[in-house]
């Protein structure tokens, strides 16, 4: 049995001050001056109460790169980051290419406990991108995969993206597209512009992102199927999936957090924490991304979070991969750059970082509204605070977060997975 929860004085998605009554891993009930008897009550005056927030793009890198992340690690930092549910990448070692790897992550999360793991599976074999991954049987499995991905590389060959988005058709699947022409963006380190070319690194161009977007919009439309952009981060980008959008095509779409704050003016440093795929752009990027997620034609936010030993950061900028971590500052992310200025509320917050990425991912048991019957999946986030991040501080394996030593607004209190608490009083419970 769970224990209970009476949440006092929260406002749900912003609102009035209301109480929630979190039992047997429901909501069981909303309203003012509520009571019961045994429960733990937490006084949540101030705190805003969102939906667990569902990530549609953490790399966990187990198996394989333990060194950098675990199963165990990344989803604890995922619950202190306000997440309930994550979809893990395929880029393992072995790829996450069969039915056996991607129930090995899906198991590896329900042992952890932390939040919701769903396995992304690979399109193509090892990520080779020259025949197709086991979709069936990875869809069949007891992971249940409905996304997949070659993250990290494009499906750049055509015939594939689209043998890929009518097989997946079968099982209501949809393909993730890492959106990056390969012969355009060969040994490119940065955003292609004045400043690549002041600092002496190879420039990559934003063609090399629209590009492989308009093609895929069109083979979606082609073979009426599910197509959802990864990390878009040029304002080109933006107007593509808005115009394929228009056409009323299924087409979704992803920005990350550090493509909504940061820019490529940071390059000029050489410190490798800023070294990430696709690269950070200009403030102009930054600007139509922002516009973008306030609109709807960005669907949802979803972190990128990429850790990385020391050894494959702390290097010169051309031999350090490509790569941040996301999960514990997203919210204080989109807090800054979309809340704080007005382009969102925190019902806008909720629909882009909990409703919407488990509707694509065809979740049924996250993304739901704070109602009466719903799942007990709840943030309790203090917008009204600040914080220095501490990079020692983190729950991840890895410390290659950009935002080191930088004040960010915000802070998650608590999260409930199924009204059980996974962190309290902004620590691991």
């Amino acid at each position: 049995m769970t224990r209970t929860y009476l949440v006092k004085n929260v406002r749900i998605l912003g609102g009035d001050p209301t109480d929630l009554l979190l039992r047997d891993g429901v909501i069981e009930r909303i309203g003012t001056g509520l009571s019961a008897d045994e429960a733990d009550v937490l006084d949540a005056d101030g705190l805003v109460a969102l939906p667990g927030l569902v990530d549609l793009h953490t790399h966990l890198r187990e198996p394989g790169r333990e060194d950098a992340e675990t199963v165990e690690t990344g989803t604890l930092a995922a619950a202190l980051g306000g997440f309930t549910a994550v979809h893990a990448m395929a880029n393992t070692d072995p790829v996450a290419d069969t039915a056996g790897v991607v129930e090995q992550v899906w198991r590896l999360g329900r042992e952890a406990g932390h939040c919701d793991v769903f396995p992304i599976g690979a399109v193509t074999v090892g990520l080779g991108g020259e025949r197709l991954a086991e979709l069936g049987a990875m869809a069949d499995s007891a992971a249940r995969v409905r996304v997949f991905s070659d993250d990290g590389k494009c499906v750049s060959d055509a015939v594939l993206m689209r043998r890929a988005l009518e097989y997946v058709k079968a099982f209501d699947g949809v393909i993730a597209q890492h959106a990056q022409e390969p012969r355009l963006t060969e040994d490119a380190q940065m955003n292609e512009g004045e400043l690549s070319g002041r600092l002496g690194l190879r420039g990559w161009p934003a063609v090399a992102e629209e590009a492989i977007i308009a093609r895929d919009c069109l083979l979606a439309a082609h073979v009426d199927s599910r197509l959802h952009v990864c990390h878009v981060s040029t304002a080109g980008s933006v107007e593509i999936v808005r115009w394929a959008k228009s056409k009323g095509w299924n087409v979704t779409a992803e920005a990350c957090p550090h493509h909504l704050l940061l820019t490529d003016e940071l390059a000029a440093t050489y410190d490798p924490i800023y070294k990430v795929n696709p690269p950070l752009r200009s403030s102009a990027d930054v600007e139509a991304l922002r516009a973008g997620l306030a609109d709807g034609t960005i669907d949802v936010v979803a972190t990128d979070h990429a850790p990385h030993p020391h050894e494959d950061k702390d290097c010169e900028w051309q031999a350090a991969a490509f790569g941040m971590l996301g999960l514990e500052t997203a919210l204080s992310i989109v807090q800054q750059t979309m809340v704080d200025t007005g382009l969102l509320d925190w019902a806008g917050v909720a629909e882009r970082m909990s409703a919407k990425p488990a509707e694509i991912g065809r979740l049924s048991g996250h993304g739901r509204p704070l109602a009466v019957g719903e799942p007990a999946n709840v943030v309790l986030y203090d917008p009204s605070v600040t914080r220095v991040v501490d990079q020692t501080e983190l729950a991840s394996l890895s410390r290659n977060t950009p935002y080191a030593g930088r004040e960010l607004p915000g802070r998650v209190v608590a999260t409930f997975l199924r009204g059980k608490p996974t962190v309290l009083d902004g620590k691991p419970a």
